[in-house]
This record gives C-alpha cells, sequence and structure tokens, in this order.
C-alpha cells in the first residue's frame, strides 16, 4: 500500500488538480527536456507539490535512465504527489497535447501534403523555442551551477552532447567527475522525501501485468501493430539521455531496416514534431498514423512512451533507499551540472536549424526578455505565433 511521507509545508493535491495542470504545462511543452525547469517552477514554486531537494533527485533519475526526460519527470512529480495514479495521470496529461496536435498536423500532411503552409504560418515558433530552451538552460543553470567544479562539469558535458557523445557515457563521465570533485564534501540528507517512499509491489505488479497483456493481446490481433509497438518499445529503452538520443535509432529502424517510410517523409515527421509541443519522439506518432491511421498513431505513442515510464514507477522505491548516501548526492551533483550542458547544446542545436533573419532575431529575443520576466511560456508562445502569421501575410 502506497504511504505518503509529505512535509508539512507542502501541498498534496487532488487528482484532477494534477492532471489540469500537467495538461496546461503540455500545451505548452516545447523544448523538450528545457520542459523540466517549468515544471520544477510548477511543482515546487508554485504549486509547492514537492521540495526542491526531492525534485532535483527525480531530475537526476530521469537523466540516468532511458527515455524523454521531460516525460519521465512529469511521472515522477505525479508519483511523489499522488503515487501510481498521480503517476499514470501527470504522464498523460503532459503528454496528450503533443498526440492530438501531431496526428491532426499527419493527418492534413498525409491527406494535402500541404506541410509548407503549415510550417510557413508557424515560422516564428522555431525561434521561440531557442528562446525557451535557452531561459530553461538559464534557470536551471542558476539553480544547478554554484561554483567552478559545476561549471567545468557542465562545458564538458555540454562540448561532449555536441560533438553527439553517447549520452550514456556522457552520463557515466559526469557522475565520476562528482564524485572526484566532491569527494572531500559532507552531505547531511533532510530526512524525508516529500510523497510517496514505501514500495508498491500489489500496484506495480497490476501495472507490469496489464502492460505486458497489452503487448500479448496485440501480438495476436495484429502482427503489423505488434511490431510497430516492438520497435517503438525498444526505441524508448534505448533513448539513454533524452528523446533526442532516440531520433537516430528511430530513423535507423524505420527508414533503413523496415523501410517503411522514405528519409524525406520521416524528416518530415520531426518537423511536425518540432512544431508542436512535446519531446522529439513525438515521431512516433507521424510514423504510427502514416503506416496504419489512427490506430497506428496511438500504438506508436503508447509503444514510445510506456517501457520508461515503468521504469521511472519501479524504480523510484529503490531510489528512496540511497538518496540519503553522501557519495550517492556528489554522483547526483555531477549528473544534474551535465543536464545543464545538455540544456545548452540543445540551445545551440536548435538555433542552428533556424533560419535567422532581422524579425526573428527580434522576437526570439523579445520572448527570451519576457520568459526572464517570468511571463508565462503559454502566453510568450501564442504572442510568438499571432505574430509569425501577422508578419507572413505583410
Amino acid at each position: 500500500m502506497e504511504k505518503p511521507n509529505v512535509s508539512p509545508n507542502l501541498i498534496r493535491p487532488s487528482l484532477p488538480a494534477l492532471f489540469l495542470s500537467f495538461l496546461r504545462l503540455g500545451m505548452t511543452a516545447f523544448g523538450g527536456p528545457a520542459m523540466v525547469a517549468y515544471m520544477r517552477t510548477m511543482a515546487v514554486e508554485r504549486k509547492r507539490w514537492l521540495d526542491e531537494e526531492t525534485f532535483r533527485d527525480g531530475v537526476a533519475l530521469c537523466q540516468t535512465i532511458p527515455g524523454a526526460t521531460s516525460m519521465q519527470t512529469s511521472a515522477y512529480v505525479g508519483l511523489r504527489a499522488r503515487g501510481i495514479a498521480g503517476a499514470a495521470l501527470s504522464f498523460i496529461a503532459f503528454g496528450l497535447p503533443a498526440f492530438c496536435a501531431v496526428t491532426a498536423l499527419t493527418a492534413l500532411y498525409v491527406h494535402t501534403r500541404n506541410l509548407p503552409a503549415i510550417v510557413s504560418a508557424f515560422g516564428g515558433l522555431r525561434a521561440i523555442i531557442v528562446s525557451i530552451i535557452a531561459n530553461a538552460a538559464i534557470s536551471f543553470g542558476k539553480s544547478t551551477l554554484k561554483g567552478f567544479k559545476e561549471i567545468v562539469i557542465t562545458a564538458i558535458a555540454g562540448i561532449l552532447f555536441g560533438l553527439g557523445t553517447n549520452p550514456a557515457l556522457v552520463i557515466f563521465l559526469a557522475a565520476l567527475l562528482g564524485m572526484l570533485f566532491y569527494r572531500r564534501e559532507s552531505f547531511q540528507g533532510s530526512g524525508y522525501c516529500s510523497g510517496t517512499t514505501a514500495p508498491y509491489p500489489g500496484n506495480y505488479l497490476a501495472l507490469l501485468m496489464a502492460a505486458l497483456t497489452g503487448y500479448i493481446l496485440l501480438f495476436c490481433i495484429s502482427r503489423p501493430f505488434s511490431h510497430l509497438a516492438a520497435l517503438m518499445s525498444k526505441v524508448d529503452l534505448l533513448a539513454f539521455g533524452g528523446g533526442y538520443s532516440s531520433v537516430p535509432l528511430m530513423f535507423h529502424e524505420v527508414v533503413n531496416v523496415n523501410k517503411w517510410i522514405d528519409a524525406r517523409t520521416f524528416m518530415d515527421g520531426i518537423v511536425l514534431g518540432q512544431v508542436t509541443p512535446g519531446p522529439i519522439v513525438i515521431t512516433a506518432t507521424f510514423v504510427g498514423y502514416w503506416l496504419y491511421g489512427l490506430p497506428g498513431s496511438i500504438i506508436g505513442t503508447i509503444s514510445v512512451f510506456l517501457p520508461s515510464f515503468l521504469i521511472v514507477v519501479g524504480i523510484v522505491p529503490y531510489y528512496d533507499r540511497i538518496r540519503g548516501s553522501a557519495w550517492f548526492h556528489r554522483t547526483m551533483k555531477g549528473i544534474l551540472s551535465s543536464f545543464v550542458g545538455l540544456l545548452v547544446s540543445v540551445t545551440i542545436r536548435f538555433g542552428m536549424n533556424v533560419q535567422w533573419n532581422l524579425f526573428l532575431i527580434l522576437l526570439a529575443a523579445a520572448a527570451l526578455v519576457a520568459l526572464l520576466r517570468k511571463v508565462e511560456i503559454f502566453w510568450v508562445v501564442l504572442a510568438g505565433v499571432l505574430l509569425s502569421i501577422i508578419a507572413l501575410h505583410r
């Protein structure tokens, strides 16, 4: 049975409140891992569902296991706040807007091939995305980088991520550097963590059995659907370092191995994923719809997120047992610094993919200033889209 162990200064949200909060956040979930910083603002500062230490430990955990970091963090926050039910609702709510947007745009693309007009209408959104990620890097960096050692780890990780180094190796190196740099520092744990800490074997076992039953039924009903589910699950399980590491593997499996989609069409799917909210791995929705319509988009989406969700929910109770260790916290400080490096490298990567002109430079600068002044991301994105449409039709 789940037993909450919550600080008296924290608030235990209702399940509907948890769902609606992550649904709203999911509507503006641009920039992939950048959204982790906005989850922190919501869950720690504004809503006070979790304390800073518990949230930071969760980010480190989500950074070390495969899958899209922002999606995993939503599940972690929900789990801490309201157990397995909270994890499922937060996870679904955060990913639902991305699924709906990509499915709708893919349907339009498949039936009209009017992608250039769609992308042009939201031309300024890519510049806004760069500002969102840059702001996240600044915000997360302020709370994480406390001295020269953290800056060194961030710089090394950022360079390695930028060079395309295997994310698992970067994270492992950051952990080693954390143990080395902070070996003389002592740590005093807080004595509690906000949210669910006790194991929940019955509930989790039921969740695992439900997932396994779903895979078996899919295999019995349709081999093509089962093949799609297996492939996307494989992509999720091997996506160490976040959603960006999943794209090359998905491209290889979908385009080169199975030859389901040509390279140009797959790249169009990535574009749709970038001009809509959600992690870049939402390209699985595009692939599924292209192959099998709406059922395929549902199967592809669930399969590319379910394995990492099960990992997060299953590992947290055991994670709690070691989070008070000084060596563990030294390791986590290194990993968190590497996450800042990831945000910086993603900012640069997205910036290089924008065809900059004076309007987009001014738009990105204005968006960054607004975000730094704590304007809600929803209004920044909405204003950016409207300005882009006005500028396009001049």
